[in-house]
């Protein structure tokens, strides 16, 4: 359809991925903050002539970064899965882009969407609940925005919410289709019915649904909060 964002969300276990960085500036150290930020554990190979002191501050806290100081070199794809080209230098990044293109690896070119196969995300995250916001590379001011206000609005209480929801999760018994049932019931007055229940899922249910409208309460008051 059009105006449509036709991006395709996806959360990436990057820990387990080997990533490959190139640039140790401003832009690289700004990528490198947002990979730490949601994935600390993440390896990360960073290949630069030169590096900031904050990015090398960095890496002395992060075991897992590994800083090579020199001018990139094609070979460095050969142990890389997924690569940030973050340099001030548009031809290299054309040529990071056609070479890792070659090897099947996904890039993401700073300032350059049309060379980018992945968009870095603005993220909110309250405990285990995380949200990822794009704009397809429109805008990333507007996506700091509503991240600003999203950070605001949702309560952290939202992340013992899930805590108590996978409590519930693991008490259910049956089989999966009788614990997709069950679930479907403890959550469905907050969509305006309510399921058939056993006993046992009416009491699981009033555990979840004061816990949601607890938390609806604190971000209700916080909305009304906010100034004109």
């Amino acid at each position: 359809m059009p105006d449509q964002n036709p991006l395709f969300p996806a959360f990436l276990k990057l820990s387990t991925l080997r990533v490959l960085l190139v640039g140790g500036g401003n832009v690289g150290l700004e990528k490198l903050t947002a990979i730490l930020r949601s994935s600390p554990e993440t390896a990360v190979t960073i290949v630069s002539l030169t590096f900031l002191n904050e990015l090398r501050e960095v890496a002395a806290r992060h075991p897992r970064l590994t800083l090579v100081q020199r001018g990139w070199l094609e070979s460095d794809l050969d142990a890389a899965d997924i690569v940030f080209a973050a340099t001030d230098n548009p031809l290299l990044h054309r040529r990071i882009k056609a070479a890792a293109r070659q090897r099947r690896l996904l890039v993401n070119v700073a300032d350059t969407p049309d060379l980018c196969d992945f968009y870095l995300s603005s993220v909110v995250q309250k405990g285990q609940l995380k949200i990822a916001i794009s704009t397809n590379g429109k805008s990333p001011t507007v996506a700091k925005r509503v991240r600003a206000m999203l950070e605001e609005a949702l309560p952290e209480e939202l992340n013992q919410v899930l805590q108590q929801m996978t409590v519930i999760r693991g008490k259910v018994a049956g089989d999966f289709a009788a614990k997709v049932k069950s679930l479907n019931a403890v959550t469905a007055e907050l969509a305006g019915g309510r399921a058939f229940e056993s006993p046992a899922t009416q009491r699981w249910r009033r555990v979840a649904t004061g816990s949601l409208l607890a938390v609806g309460a604190l971000l209700a008051a916080r909305l009304l909060r906010r100034p004109e």
